[in-house]
């Protein structure tokens, strides 16, 4: 206890440092306080059972991403999600399209018109799912909740406060990156999942105590299981193979540079929670589809199985989906011929490989091994919200035992506290943990 204290009499005392952490607290509380602000024209009285359509399958998903803004009809009822599906875009189109490898390549000029590109392209998606969302109210509530009046009037202005509420948020997150602590667009998003854990607990120790749910020993097993799952996460988030470099010594001069040992850190769990999102997306797809095709019993039966997450066949072919889009997705991201590349480039090399071709081929082979066991827990980190729901875990609480939810949460949290201790380090205190350093998900390039 006396060390935390200390520590936190060491962040206070850095000038820099406390007011990155105090601004960062007053954007997150403006858009906190922003996600309460109902859209105008809005009957707040016919929201309740919009609230309840609206946190269900895809819609829960993006729900949750909004911090619960989606089921309030607030000014940021899209939130950032816009802009990360852009930035998914465009990151996508520098993989593929060689205009934009070239900006890339470029750096700093080339990466504000890559921004710029991706500003553009929020605007044009949040108009588009601003104008949905304007259909979606009016679909569920029956028009209950739109006005009757100035029908085209409010599409227009709803339209256009929620494209401003998002390039707001987008603001928001930029202003935390640069002034800030932390990934602002991940906090943001973090944010907005953490503002639902203290009900989601209250509620599950409500049904296990006064409920006749099983007691409070059950309540405190389940924290316990909790704690266990986010101990978990944590490793898989910084577990990391490390591939000795070698450098040749080079003299210029009355200097010498190189002839050192560095690693390239390897992350087991490369994709992130991307994986997840995208087999939550195709999971929702048979379902919507049938429904709207046909309402055989067959048909029926097939629809449970897609909706219920606590059916034994979602979970397996949910697991399957989540390693195979492991796979994908590192595949997209990782490039083991231009680490190759670079390493040559920079007189760079694995001890016992020859460089080129076969470094690049020894990294991808290492990748892939490392890629299966991460896989297989990220899958399994997957299911568990419907394994806890089938064992009667109230269903807000259920979603926080793995999944999208707390993937995010442990990954910002340690992204954040790794930028925390390195400004400690970078000033000579000690860094937030005696046994060692914190790794995010974005390790350092040598250890």
């Amino acid at each position: 206890m006396k060390k935390f204290i200390e520590t936190i009499k060491n962040i206070w005392s850095i000038e820099d440092l406390r007011n990155r952490i105090l601004t960062t607290l007053l954007l997150v509380l403006i858009y906190r306080v922003g996600s309460y602000i109902t859209l105008p024209g809005i009957d707040a009285n016919a929201l309740s059972n919009f609230s309840k359509s609206s946190n269900q399958g895809i819609l829960g998903l993006f729900n949750m991403f909004a911090g619960g803004s989606f089921s309030r009809a607030s000014i940021f009822a899209l939130g950032i999600m816009p802009y990360i599906s852009a930035s998914i875009a465009i990151q996508l189109l520098t993989i593929a399209v060689p205009y934009f490898q070239k900006l890339q390549k470029e750096g700093e000029s080339g990466r504000k018109k890559i921004n710029q590109y991706t500003r553009i392209l929020t605007v044009v998606v949040t108009g588009f799912q601003a104008s949905a969302y304007v259909a979606y109210l009016r679909n569920q509530s029956g028009g209950a909740i739109i006005p009757e009046y100035g029908t085209f009037f409010f599409w227009l202005s709803t339209t256009i406060v929620l494209t401003a509420g998002t390039l707001f948020v987008m603001w928001l997150g930029e202003k935390i990156t640069d002034k800030g602590i932390g990934n602002g667009t991940s906090i943001i998003i973090m944010m907005g999942i953490l503002a639902r854990l203290p009900q989601a607990i209250l509620a599950e120790f409500s049904t296990k105590v006064e409920g006749g749910g099983g007691g409070p020993i059950l309540f405190l097993i389940e924290i316990a299981i909790f704690i266990l799952i986010t101990v978990g996460l944590i490793l898989l988030v910084q577990g990391t193979r490390k591939i000795p470099v070698n450098y040749a010594k080079r003299i210029v001069g009355n200097k010498q540079y190189g002839g050192v040992r560095q690693f390239i850190p390897l992350k087991v769990n490369a994709a992130g929670v991307m994986p997840i999102i995208f087999a939550q997306a195709i999971m929702f797809i048979p379902a919507t589809v049938i429904g709207f095709a046909t309402s055989s019993e067959s048909a029926s039966s097939f629809i449970r199985i897609f909706s219920d997450h606590t059916n034994g066949w979602y979970n397996v072919i949910y697991g399957v989906l989540v390693i195979v889009f492991t796979y994908f997705y590192t595949a997209l991201i990782f490039n083991p011929t231009q680490m190759a590349d670079e390493m040559k480039r920079n007189n760079g090399f694995i001890p016992g490989v020859k460089p080129g071709t076969a470094t690049a081929d020894y990294i991808g082979a290492v990748m892939d091994r490392i890629t299966l066991p991460g896989a297989f827990f990220l899958a399994l980190v997957g299911i568990l919200p419907g394994v806890a729901a089938a064992f009667r875990v109230n269903s807000n609480f259920a979603t926080f035992f793995g999944g999208t939810s707390l993937l995010i949460m442990v990954g910002v949290i340690l992204d954040t506290l790794q930028q925390i201790e390195s400004q400690l380090l970078m000033r000579h205190y000690d860094g937030l943990m005696s046994t060692g350093r914190i790794k995010g998900r974005t390790a350092p390039a040598n250890a």
